[in-house]
């Protein structure tokens, strides 16, 4: 695969006007999506490129994870925490109300209310990110902690606890599979907008024989970035920029320079 210059990117700044965003549509309407759309005169549909499956109890059970084994859970997303609490409700399993849960921010924290009543449990919370969590977890050596997971997911936290020697169980819970695309076999876009390799990998699924051409690709993450790479595309928009640490503000830039707008 030949490396890309940015010279390259800078050859690719055609106008944009339309922008595919590979995620569910924002239920704010104050959402900076819209916000971009009206500001510069540009169309920007939504269209999730993965969707979740539950893992259904029964294969679940063939992991011979046993739930009440353990003292701690740590959730990275909503969906963790979603299809931990439907297992133990399809399984007639009583979650103990001294069970730790340590979450890896703080709107993941606020989600369990919907199970759980939080100010009666124990529950830490980490910043943003997964790196801020683990410092916590190094104070709970003697915990048994259960991992509720996708079968695609990163390495950092089952790394980590096996260099510190603590306790880890990973239970796969729900499945991350590519969505069904064939609709947009025959539509175009300006910018697609990707935030998970498990995303660009679905275009691939979908269309194997896609061709970039003048579709810019933006990425957010480094590893969605190396996918982008990875898959021979051109990566024109990288976020979070120094300036930009949103994806809304890092097309935004882009669209600055493509559009000449000063």
């Amino acid at each position: 695969m030949s490396v890309v210059q940015p010279q390259d990117v800078q050859e690719r700044l055609y106008r944009v006007s339309s922008i595919l965003v590979t995620q569910p549509k924002p239920a704010d309407d104050k959402s900076p999506y819209f916000e971009l759309a009206k500001k510069y005169n540009i169309k920007i549909d939504f269209r999730p490129f993965i969707q979740i499956e539950p893992v259904p109890l029964k294969e679940f059970r063939k992991q011979k994870v046993n739930i009440l084994d353990h003292t701690a859970v740590i959730f990275t997303s909503r969906n963790a925490v979603d299809h931990l609490f439907r297992l133990c409700n399809e399984a007639k399993l009583e979650v103990p109300t001294d069970m730790k849960y340590f979450c890896i921010s703080e709107q993941t924290a606020n989600y369990l209310q919907k199970y759980i009543v939080v100010r009666k449990r124990k529950v830490f919370t980490g910043e943003k990110t997964a790196a801020e969590m683990l410092d916590l977890l190094k104070k709970h050596k003697n915990e048994k902690f259960l991992f509720p997971c996708s079968d695609i997911r990163k390495n950092d936290i089952p790394e980590f606890m096996d260099l510190n020697g603590l306790q880890l169980t990973e239970a796969v819970l729900y499945n991350t599979v590519a969505s069904d695309l064939s609709d947009l076999a025959e539509v175009n876009y300006d910018i697609i907008a990707f935030f998970s390799p498990s995303g660009v990998n679905s275009l691939y699924v979908n269309f194997p024989d896609f061709e970039q051409n003048k579709t810019r690709i933006a990425a957010f993450g480094p590893t969605t970035a190396k996918a982008v790479r990875e898959h021979g595309l051109i990566l024109d928009i990288e976020a979070p920029l120094p300036n930009a640490p949103s994806m809304t503000g890092a097309l935004e830039v882009y669209i600055k320079k493509a559009n000449q707008i000063a």
